[in-house]
């Protein structure tokens, strides 16, 4: 049974995969350049830079290699990270009272396969007041976020009015997907490990 290594820092990332109930170790390599070709369409960006970090990788015959990248796209504008609060706070009025995208590049890589896909879900915000923005990014420091909030963090309990795909995919991480993709095309679900293995993983 090959074992899987995830390629994130995010704590988001490592705890919806454990909650898959699959053992995994998390391995990450530093210093990888998450910059793209122009031409790309915003649903193509994600995918290339998981596919950049998964060729990074010497994958061993034992492992499958699991990298993935998320973006938030508005009006076709892709918001990464914010680089100050300044920068959360202009996201955040852009993104206030508007429909948006977000789109997480997944690929899966083995010595004998790769498979590279994205997930896309549209999220809803309420319009929102700077008093409430100034509280969310002074309180949660979104700077770590592409488009400078967090779903399950209290700016999404108060703001978003509507939601159309995968709640966990706007956290981040398409659990749903990734787990038929593991089961389907590398033969690796639950029924392989007891309860008591699935909720263990290694750094």
């Amino acid at each position: 049974m090959k074992k899987i290594i995830l390629s994130s820092n995010s704590p988001r990332r490592r705890e919806l995969l454990a909650g898959l109930d699959i053992p995994f170790e998390v391995k990450v390599l530093e210093g990888i350049d998450e910059s793209y070709p122009d031409g790309l369409s915003v649903e193509e960006i994600p995918q290339y830079i998981a596919k950049e970090k998964a060729d990074a990788y010497q994958v061993a015959d034992d492992e499958i290699v699991l990298t993935a990248d998320t973006v938030v796209v508005l009006d076709n504008e892709i918001l990464g990270k914010p680089v100050d609060d300044a920068d959360a706070r202009r996201m955040l009025r852009a993104l206030s009272g508007k429909s948006h995208k977000v789109i997480t590049g997944v690929c899966l890589t083995s010595t004998e396969l790769q498979r590279l896909f994205a997930v896309v879900s549209e999220v809803t915000f309420k319009s929102l007041s700077d008093d409430e923005i100034d509280y969310y990014i002074t309180h949660y420091q979104p700077l770590d976020k592409a488009g400078a909030y967090g779903i399950q963090e209290w700016i999404g309990y108060v703001g978003v009015t509507a939601l159309k795909g995968s709640y966990f995919n706007v956290m981040g991480f398409p659990v749903q997907r990734i787990y038929d993709e593991l089961s389907a095309q590398f033969g690796i679900n639950v029924n392989n490990f007891s309860q008591k293995e699935g909720k263990s993983f290694a750094v």
